[in-house]
């Protein structure tokens, strides 16, 4: 639909998660039967985006069919590298200073001045190598101002947005997604979009996975079954929308770590219909149907994994997205929070609202942590000590919502996150209270 068609119904979505799907804004502008006639409805032009190679399995192949206003080609032109300095990309490793250990750190700043999203994007972690396709980046945003003329995509993976302050609208080539916090909008890899703040927010805050593997997907159930964890139809994929914008604008591209900016004279989202299965969608994470121990223990993280990306090695994820959401706490003679562990996984965890029941203070909405492979973490000790002598009635954890972006690959640190004045040097004193409680007599509890 044109920039002058009313919000309502450019927002609306279909339902699914991988699914193949067609959508027009204006009635004919998909061909029948064929993909790429000799003239298409409109004047307009055929062209195929691809996100898997053309020989992939059936189950994994990947690609859409764009009928748009102008071929891409025409969304291009010459490049000029540009700097964006505080989004790096995988292999990263500097001499930061910073010495080995956990990390907590509070909420980062909103922009004093001016900032666009892709100019508010700071990396606190890289993992893996991008340039081979594996691995992953933590990012925070944090910015004021639309991108009304301005266009990016991101050639070297996927992106996760994870909202915490204030509401988004997320405009691709194949539609608009409106998320908010405790929502997610995946876009895929090599899809033009810009992003503006919703409707009466004036900043927005959030966090971002970049992952450079294989494509975000449902992780298996296995004895689970059929049902539970995140459900396909709760997945929402945006129907067709366009802009029909003649008057200059700029593209700006991420391709292997480095950035490249085009002047273009029209807006490159121009897409009028489209269908296949490679497209961007959104998924609210408060109809995310948790399972977990119903008589002891408590079970391991992965139980709430909603997305993730495989590697090479069936089990090991390029990258888990996981969450802990709200949910009833039942277990009988049980240690409730998450036990104390070391992980051949890394992990970057943030709170998007509420308080995580690992953690009594210190861990805030907006904040970060980050637990790198094998590295010791668990309960704080004020987390540890009501655990451990509260009442064990069943207990509903309301109003919180907490995820991690778990990888196999070490994460590496950058400057800005290293340097950020929310680094909290006390967090390891959070666990300074756990003395030793060992008695050797023999039958004592």
């Amino acid at each position: 639909m044109s920039s002058s068609d009313n919000r309502s119904n450019r927002l609306a979505y279909m339902p699914g998660f991988g699914n193949d799907f067609e959508t027009e804004s204006l009635p004919g502008a998909l061909p029948p039967g064929r993909n790429s006639p000799q003239r298409c409805n409109y004047g307009l032009y055929a062209e195929q985006l691809s996100g898997s190679p053309f020989t992939a399995p059936r189950g994994t192949n990947e690609r859409s069919w764009l009928y748009r206003i102008r071929p891409s080609v025409r969304h291009s032109g010459r490049f000029s590298e540009i700097e964006l300095p505080n989004w790096k990309t995988a292999p990263h490793i500097v001499k930061h200073g910073l010495a080995l250990g956990q990390l907590r750190w509070s909420p980062v700043a909103m922009p004093e001045i001016a900032t666009t999203f892709i100019d508010g994007i700071n990396t606190m972690t890289t993992a893996g190598d991008a340039l081979g396709q594996s691995g992953i980046a933590a990012h925070v945003y944090a910015f004021n101002k639309d991108m009304e003329d301005d266009y990016f995509f991101n050639a070297d993976g996927e992106l996760m947005l994870v909202p915490e302050v204030g509401s988004l609208l997320v405009f691709t080539e194949m539609g608009i997604m409106e998320i908010e916090p405790a929502e997610i909008c995946v876009i895929p890899r090599g899809m033009i979009f810009k992003v503006t703040l919703g409707d009466g927010v004036t900043a927005a805050r959030g966090y971002i996975c970049e992952n450079y593997g294989a494509k975000l997907t449902l992780p298996d159930r296995g004895p689970i079954g059929a049902n539970c964890l995140a459900n396909p139809r709760d997945f929402k994929t945006p129907v067709a929308a366009y802009e029909d914008k003649e008057h200059p604008c700029r593209l700006t591209v991420k391709w292997c770590g480095s950035f490249h900016r085009t002047e273009i004279s029209q807006s490159p989202l121009d897409v009028v219909a489209w269908h296949g299965n490679y497209a961007p969608y959104k998924y609210d994470l408060r109809t995310y149907s948790p399972v977990g121990s119903v008589l002891f223990d408590h079970p391991d993280p992965s139980i709430f994994t909603v997305l993730t990306a495989p590697s090479g090695e069936e089990g090991t994820a390029n990258v888990d997205f996981v969450i802990f959401p709200p949910r009833w706490l039942v277990g009988e003679d049980t240690f409730r929070p998450p036990w104390y562990h070391r992980n051949i996984m890394s992990e970057f965890m943030g709170l998007i609202y509420g308080q995580y029941d690992a953690k009594e203070e210190g861990f805030v909405p907006g904040g970060m942590s980050l637990h790198n492979l094998m590295l010791p973490h668990g309960p704080d000790f004020s987390g540890f000590e009501k655990a451990s002598q509260g009442e064990l009635k069943p207990v509903k954890l309301d109003n919180t919502m907490a995820f991690m972006f778990e990888t196999r690959f070490p994460q590496q640190l950058t400057q800005f996150a290293a340097n950020l004045e929310g680094l909290q040097d006390d967090y390891m004193d959070c666990w300074l209270g756990l003395e030793r409680k060992f008695d050797g007599t023999p039958g004592l509890k």
